[in-house]
């Protein structure tokens, strides 16, 4: 099989566009170096000791531990939610799907103030009854990032859906099987992937949340966006460029790591 490998523009304009686009975030690196107590480029001196205040203030360990229970609670509950509701309308084929599917996605497209007062009232409300799924709790906020996040699983859901042949499941069901086995048997381990495509991409989307977060939290639920937002909002801290980087070397990491595990995988094909 013949394969189109691009030309040396088509590279050129690639590598260009990938400079352009990392310019701010290497731009980063410089500031998190600084030896002041502010934001600023170093001029001539360099100091670790922003790096060493990440380590020091056990602030940000809390922070980015509890944004970690919240991202992975919230993208539970978040892919458990859009698959049932994605497989009800795939299985069921109801004649209102449409009405359903844009009641489903009406958070991706509300806008964040309105669902953020939604959610602030509806936790305000639970903390009446409870402490634990509340306001500024980190129950409260895990639910509210899986109401946000559930949409953007019910679109990857739908779509590995649509891609599965129905006469597997009518194959399955003609020959005796149940609800559950056709689910857990047939059906599901055929989107494996898109079940976990949409896990990884609700927790990014739960661990990056901050425009809900802020009006849901105030000062026991303090996830590493809110903490990053509140050294913005204060005092500047620097430490903020230093946690910076280190999210981005973690991503960098991350996708280094399958773009070599996908050219090994490549070549012993």
């Amino acid at each position: 099989m013949m394969r189109l490998r691009p030309g040396m523009l088509a590279l050129t304009l690639a590598a260009l566009v990938a400079v352009f686009l990392l310019m701010p975030l290497v731009a980063v690196i410089p500031v998190s170096l600084t030896p002041t107590r502010y934001l600023s480029v170093p001029l001539g001196e360099w100091s670790l000791r922003h790096y060493r205040a990440l380590l020091d203030n056990p602030a940000w360990a809390q922070g980015i531990w509890l944004s970690i229970r919240i991202g992975l609670l919230a993208s539970v509950v978040a892919t458990l939610l859009a698959t049932a509701f994605s497989l009800g309308i795939w299985m069921l084929r109801p004649a209102f799907a449409g009405l359903m599917m844009g009641l489903a996605l009406m958070p991706m497209v509300a806008p964040p103030v309105v669902s953020a007062l939604t959610l602030y009232f509806f936790l305000t409300t639970l903390s009446q009854v409870n402490g634990i799924v509340a306001y500024d709790t980190w129950a409260g906020v895990a639910l509210a990032h899986a109401v946000m996040i559930a949409p953007f699983a019910v679109v990857l859901l739908t779509v590995a859906l649509n891609q599965v042949d129905r006469r597997i499941d009518l194959a399955a069901r003609s020959m005796g099987a149940g609800l559950g086995t056709r689910v857990f048997r047939v059906i599901l381990p055929n989107i494996r992937f898109g079940l976990l495509a949409a896990f990884f991409l609700t927790f990014v989307l739960s661990w990056e949340e901050i425009g809900v977060t802020l009006f849901i939290t105030s000062v026991d639920a303090v996830t590493l966006p809110r903490l990053m937002w509140m050294g913005l909002r204060d005092n500047i801290d620097p430490a903020i460029a230093a946690i910076s980087v280190v999210l981005i070397a973690l991503v960098a990491l991350v996708v280094l790591g399958k773009t070599v595990w996908h050219l090994c995988k490549t070549r012993n094909m």
